[in-house]
């Protein structure tokens, strides 16, 4: 079932929490407090009982950090939460930053002699690193802390999320465990490693194949493991989660142990090569091994690149997915189109009608992350989250961008779509059409074995660079198979990014526009990386990308003179596609709307 989001802003946290916080530690000699977003498994999005973020300043955002001073505080939002984070925190008892200033230069400048606490089991060493370089350049020191001020002075925290861990079955997955942990297993081999610890919550789904509901909006268990080179495993999980049917189905090969057991299983790898990800792994972990006489070996979560790189039965998944996902979102834009644009409903209630279309497939196991919906203004906000303060009504004359996705068994979606609510103005079309003509650059280009998304991200830009025009955001973030929603490590953005793209990742593709204080414009839809196929008269195989996402364009927003012949093809034959591989799922009045938004330039 769709789980919900409490979206109330309480900015009166601060007044009633920084207290209670600056008393515990003050039992412990602190200065200061780092206050990551992240929790124990670096999660991007947190069950309640681990947003300590949240509880101390009101800020709910999936991105943020804070720091809590005896007599100051600060909390760090990017910029996808500009306007919640001033509805959601007291500036009185807050300083508001954005986060790509960055924490640690806000530490640069600490008072000489400050002691900061940190607790490293809420921090991977690689983020730990520069803070303390930074507090160090400042004549302050990082001290780490236990227990954590925050989980004491939080008399009525939540309890911790017992969903049940269920198995993921093969025909989801394509690959066995067994299978999954033997690939791994040779990995760790040819690296030089023993054994790997693992605690991101997609690798231990992944590489199980099971499922959980610890985590809003991804469908993950919390818990940790040690995989050996030989294909066995120790998966430690509370009790409580453990469902009957779930040690058959892990086999004999996989130990279950509870999370109390971890501790003395990481004390027990003492003498042995152990692989273990500094940027996604707390500090407390590599601590804990060095104490107990591992050696460590710094690498990459071995899992990362295989659960990127989706087999075909996951492929034929998402495809799946996306037309059951896009049946929904086209009877969404139909009712935008018909009942919305004389209604002008709240951006709540435009919430409220996708995730409802969604709902009624049947198959909607929960979002893929809140929905965002923009109206006007709040469009200009690339990732706008709709809170008490700041919800608007649709406007004739302006745009609405709404972005959403669905978790499903067979897959993950995530899409974007502006729509023109009344006739769009010639600036709206130009800068729509400019948008359009970046995102059509990235859908169809091939490229050789080896490129990276940073080197295909320009392509996306070029319409707009050339009228003087850009975006601040990425161009495209991975996709999970029933996981995750942003899921590395392959991206497409102006950072320099080493991860070249395989076949079977799934990525983004969403250029866009922001007219500040006006509207915002982005299209986005998912694709998938095809195998290397060879070009006629060309040398070299070619990958390419395969659309997954089937919603229509706005056509009214397209200026089509400013489209070439090839790309106003492209804008047909996916509109082709759509009508007829959504159409048929479509009741008569939706089809015959979709007849329209579908035929030629």
């Amino acid at each position: 079932m769709r789980q919900t989001f409490d979206e109330t802003t309480d900015p009166s946290f601060g007044a009633k929490h920084l207290p209670l916080v600056r008393a515990k530690m003050a039992e412990q000699d602190l200065d200061g407090l780092l206050v990551p977003h992240e929790d124990e498994h670096q999660n991007e999005y947190l069950p309640p009982a681990n947003d300590r973020l949240a509880w101390v300043s009101g800020f709910t955002g999936s991105a943020g950090a804070g720091v809590v001073m005896t007599d100051r505080a600060a909390v760090f939002a990017d910029g996808r939460y500009t306007v919640q984070v001033k509805a959601q925190v007291d500036p009185d008892q807050f300083e508001i930053l954005s986060l790509e200033d960055g924490v640690a230069a806000w530490l640069a400048r600490a008072p000489k002699g400050s002691v900061i606490g940190y607790d490293p089991r809420l921090h991977s060493p690689d983020a730990l690193a520069s803070l303390k370089a930074a507090a160090e350049k400042a004549g302050a020191s990082l001290k780490p802390v236990d227990p954590n001020p925050i989980d004491v002075a939080w008399a009525d925290r939540p309890a911790q999320p017992m969903a049940p861990v269920v198995p993921h079955e093969d025909r989801y997955s394509g690959e066995s465990s067994a299978s999954k942990r033997a690939r791994i297993g040779a990995a760790l081999t040819g690296a030089g490693a023993e054994a790997t610890v693992l605690t991101a919550p997609t690798s231990i789904a992944w590489l199980f194949n099971v499922r959980g509901g610890d985590v809003i909006r991804s469908p993950l268990p919390l818990g940790q493991a040690i995989v050996n080179a030989d294909g066995t495993a120790q998966l430690f999980l509370d009790p409580r989660k453990v469902t009957n049917e779930l040690p058959g189905w892990l086999g004999d090969d996989v130990t279950l142990g509870t999370e109390d057991a971890l501790p003395a299983a990481l004390d027990a790898l003492s003498g042995r090569k152990v692989m273990i990800d500094p940027a996604q792994s707390s500090a407390w972990y590599f601590d804990r091994l060095e104490a107990a006489g591992a050696t460590v070996v710094r690498a990459m979560d071995p899992c990362a690149v295989p659960r990127a790189a989706k087999n075909p039965v996951e492929v034929e998944g998402s495809r799946q997915a996306h037309i059951r996902d896009g049946a929904a979102l086209t009877r969404f834009l139909h009712w935008v189109d018909t009942v919305a644009r004389e209604t002008l409903p709240s951006e709540r209630e435009i919430v409220e009608a996708l995730e409802g279309f969604r709902e009624e497939t049947g198959q909607l196991q929960d979002l893929s992350f809140d929905t965002i919906a923009g109206a006007g203004p709040n469009g200009a906000l690339p990732h706008y989250k709709p809170v008490t303060r700041t919800i608007r009504h649709i406007e004739k004359g302006s745009l609405l961008l709404v972005d959403g996705g669905g978790q499903y068994l067979d897959g993950t979606t995530d899409v974007t779509r502006t729509m023109a609510i009344g006739e769009p103005t010639q600036e709206q079309r130009d800068r729509y059409t400019r948008v359009l003509k970046g995102h059509i650059a990235l859908a169809v280009v091939r490229f050789p074995a080896g490129t990276t998304g940073h080197q295909l991200d320009a392509l996306a830009r070029l319409p707009m660079w050339m009228a003087g025009l850009d975006y601040d955001h990425g161009t495209g973030h991975g996709v999970g198979s029933y996981l995750g929603v942003h899921e590395g490590p392959q991206r497409i953005s102006k950072a320099a990014n080493s991860q070249p793209l395989l076949t079977g990742m799934i990525l983004s593709n969403e250029p866009g526009y922001y007219k500040e204080g006006h509207w915002g414009i982005r299209i986005e839809t998912l694709q998938v990386v095809t195998p290397p196929e060879p070009i006629p008269g060309g040398e070299r195989p070619m990958h390419g990308f395969r659309q997954l996402t089937l919603a229509p364009l706005d056509r009214r927003l397209i200026d089509v003179d400013l489209l070439s012949p090839a790309e106003r093809a492209y804008v047909d034959a996916y509109h082709g596609e759509i009508l007829a591989t959504v159409g048929p799922l479509l009741p008569g009045a939706v089809q015959d709307w979709l007849k329209v938004q579908a035929a030629p330039l």
